[in-house]
Order: structure tokens, then sequence, then C-alpha cells
């Protein structure tokens, strides 16, 4: 044994490193059967978050112009980002006791807890007829989808290293599938009564005419639910082995793998002071911050770049145009998902891939002023596009939305480095928890930021109105500068 091989062990450390088994049982077995039952549980409850969250999308500035809160336009943006920014400060401020609580009360009660609380209030927000109605929605609908630290700890409780870089994408994907059927149903049911009036010309749909996409919504949510509450089971380790030890192991991995792993299962917690002290977690909490930081604002961003007319620097699309961008959006990244990203786990270091994805963002915000050039390039006298550049413009918005979605990549990534470097099994809960935390905590603000800048920069013509591409490309190459952290205290890399 060479002196950088030797592990200082204490009574919290167990006697067979957790990476160091992982590592020896995949040299030595075949892959994992992933738990398929539990796998698809999983999926269709990821599935209604982004559902909820991205079908507002493609109408939520012309439900904010509906409200008559201003005059003027370009003041659109602020209170959408507004709207967008209450919803993440009340995720933030439930996320990790949401972690601490599936800790005590165990996984599946917080899971459907959180799904219900979520088809209920994207109800109340098609409902509403002022902002004071809208941002209380939001505000409920932040607090119960603060379970999202819970769901990626069960998939990481039923998944081990032989047979992640199958189940993570399939389930990553699930927020893909969500973000192209969210803004399509946003788009496509928003106004519903009047423009499926045989159909949906009901009282209610004309009184409310947001509802039905959010009802639409809450319905998917519903049976997410169901599906939970029947298929789902119990993977926290200490009720696990409570209620049935060889039923816990049956409900994760099995095989191989499993044995060698399960002596190390035993269900301890740390303080928030002890998973921080470890440089892996913190510089993921760090990273993950920036992370969401910069895929929020680009969202945002983008919704409001559509939004705006060709003379403020946008494309003044429709809200179903919004929808189809966003679709296309969704539709890219389950490509990536689905066909790329299990080879390229299985084939390269995660941690290098995580650094890779995030010199993706510079690039996406370099594109979006290009777009907005195509648009007054090829617009006609009546304001409409001509043949070639609309195709030129949708081949344009193609590509600036690939690069943005291998961005995106970065999410799935960090959630195989926290569970590969989380201290203790015991604290997987805890590391999701905080590392959602730092995410949800730069989602809080990076709407408000992001749009306020957008229109900061147009108001005043602050560099042809396009001071906020130029803000985020700078940002976006110092995050990428600062992620490469990540390589210095990942396992695989240092070893």
């Amino acid at each position: 044994m060479t002196p950088g091989d030797e592990t200082v062990h204490d009574e919290a450390c167990p006697l067979l490193p957790h990476s160091h088994a992982e590592s020896q049982t995949s040299s030595q077995a075949s892959p994992t059967p992933l738990p398929l039952g539990q796998l698809a549980a999983l999926c269709a409850v990821r599935l209604v978050d982004p559902i909820a969250f991205t079908q507002l999308f493609p109408y939520v500035n012309d439900f904010i112009s509906d409200l008559h809160l201003t005059d003027d336009p370009s003041r659109i943006g602020f209170y959408s980002g507004l709207v967008e920014s209450t919803f993440a400060v009340s995720q933030l401020c439930s996320i990790y006791l949401w972690a601490k609580l599936s800790d005590k009360i165990g996984r599946k009660p917080v899971i459907l807890t959180g799904t219900l609380g979520t088809a209920t209030t994207t109800m109340a927000f098609g409902l509403s007829k002022s902002l004071r109605g809208i941002l209380s929605a939001r505000c409920l609908g932040g607090l119960f989808s603060g379970n999202i630290a819970v769901i990626h700890s069960v998939v990481g409780e039923i998944t081990d290293s032989t047979n992640q870089a199958r189940a993570i994408p399939i389930y990553a994907l699930m927020w893909q599938v969500g973000s192209v059927v969210g803004p399509l149903i946003g788009g496509t049911f928003s106004h519903a009564a009047s423009k499926y009036p045989d159909v949906l010309g009901y009282d209610i749909f004309q009184r409310y005419p947001y509802f039905f996409p959010c009802l639409i919504s809450a319905i998917i949510a519903f049976v997410g639910v169901f599906l939970g509450f029947v298929f789902l089971q119990e993977t926290l380790p200490s009720k696990c082995k409570r209620n049935n030890e060889k039923k816990c192991s049956s409900t994760g991995s099995s095989g191989p793998s499993s044995q060698v792993e399960s002596p190390i299962l035993e269900h301890k917690t740390m303080s928030l002071k002890e998973v921080l002290a470890y440089p892996a977690i913190s510089a993921l909490v760090a990273s993950g911050f920036s992370l969401s930081f910069l895929a929020t604002s680009f969202d945002v961003v983008f919704v409001l770049f559509c939004y705006s007319s060709v003379q403020s620097g946008g494309l003044a699309f429709s809200a179903s145009k919004i929808g189809w961008s966003l679709a296309i959006s969704g539709g890219i990244s389950s490509v990536l998902q689905m066909f790329f990203m299990p080879y390229l786990l299985r084939t390269f270091n995660c941690a290098k891939m995580y650094v890779f994805s995030m010199g993706a963002w510079p690039l996406a915000y370099f594109c979006l002023p290009f777009l907005n050039l195509i648009a007054r390039w090829g617009s006609t006298e009546g304001g409409e596009l001509n043949a070639n550049a609309t195709a030129i413009l949708w081949v344009g918005i193609a590509v600036t939305l690939g690069l943005s979605r291998i961005g995106f990549l970065a999410f799935s990534t960090s959630m195989i480095l926290v569970k590969e470097h989380s201290p203790i099994p015991g604290a997987l809960s805890q590391s999701n928890g905080i590392v959602q935390f730092a995410m949800c905590f730069a989602r809080s603000f990076a709407p408000f930021l992001v749009s306020s800048l957008f229109a900061l920069s147009i108001d005043n013509n602050l560099l042809g109105g396009y001071l906020w591409v130029i803000v985020m490309i700078c940002l976006s190459i110092f995050i990428n500068i600062d992620s490469r952290r990540i390589l210095l205290h990942s396992k695989k890399t240092v070893s």
C-alpha cells in the first residue's frame, strides 16, 4: 500500500469506504438489474413538477398583461420575474426541511404530500384574478415542490455504481419530457374557450382563460400521486431495516453489489457543518448555485426575448410560438438524455463531463442577439418574416436551444457527483438537500435580476440594448472556470 492509499478511520467512518466498495464490485460483477417498478414510479412523480412549472411560460406575460398592472409593455417582464422568484424563494425555504423530514418519517409520504400540494396550487394559480392571488399560489406551490431533493435521494438509494448510468438519464429525461409537454399545454390551451368554443366554450374557461392548462397539469399531478401511492416503495434505510431487511434490498439494487454495500447502509445523520466540511460537497454546492443561476436566467430571458418586439431586440413571438420553441428545447434535451447521456456516462469521467457541459452556457447566450438580427433582416413592411428568414430563424433557435440543453446536462451529472461524494449513505438526503437548496437560492433571485437587467438594457439602449447579453456571457465564462474546482476534489479524477 502506498502512502496515498492510506485512509484515516474513526467511529463515524465505515471500514469499507463506499467508493472503494463500488469500484471493487463494478470490476467483479456485471451491472445490477434496474428496479424497474421503483424507477417507473419515480419517473411518474418526477414528471409532475416540470409540467406544472413550464406550462405557464408561454402565457405568463399575457396573464400579467391582463391584470393591467402597468401600461408599459417593457415592465411586464418585471412582474413575470417576480412571479417566478416568489416560487423559488418559497421552494428555497422548504427544500432542506423536506429533506430532514424525510429522514424521520420516510421518503414516500414526503414525495406524495409535495406532489398533491403541487396539483392543488396549480389549479389555484389558474383561478387567480389578481397579482396577490398569483403570488400566493406560486408561494404555496414553491413550498410543496421543495421535495425534489427527496426524489433525487430515492434515485440514489435504488441504484448503484453499476446501473446508475442507465437509471439517471431515464430519470432526468422526465424533466425534458415535462419541458416539452408543459409549454405545449400552456400555449395550446390558454384562452381555451375562445380557441375551441365548440368543445371548451364553458363559462368557467371564459372567466378564467388560463385555468384549463392549469387543470390539465393538475390532473397529471393527481395521476402521479396515485401511481406513487400504489407503486412507490419506501427506501429510507432505517425504515427498510426495521421493517424487513430482505425487502429493503429488493427495493433497491440486488445482486453481488448490494451484498458488498449492505454493511455500510447504516442510517446515520450528520450536521450541516459536517456535510459541508467535505470539499467535494462544498464545491458541488457552489457550482450548483451557479449552474442554477445560468439555467434559470436563460429560461426566463429566452421567453422575454421571444415575447419582446423585434425593434426592442426580441422576436415578437405569440404564446403558441413560444410554446413550440420551448417544446423544441425539451425535444433536444430528450434526445441528448436518451441516446447520448448513457454512453457518455459509461465512457467519460463524470466530473469532466460536468465541466464540459458548463462550457456550453457562454455560447448559448452569445447566440441570442443573432436571432434578433435575423428577425430584423427578414422582416417585411407588415412586420412578418419572409420564408427564408423564418427557416433560418428556426434553425438558429434550434442551435441556441441545443447549446443550452447541453448546459442542462450538468444537472444530471451533478446528481451522480453528489451520490459519489456523499460522506456516508445516511447523509445522501442531506447532501442532496444542501445542493438543491443552493440551486433554489439561485432560482429565487435569478428571474427578477435577469428580467430587470433585460428591461434596463432595452429601456436605456445600453450597448444597443444588448448589455444583458454581455453581462451573462461574462458571468458564464467566470462560472465555467470556477466549476473546474470539482475536478480537484472528484474521487475518480484524483485517483
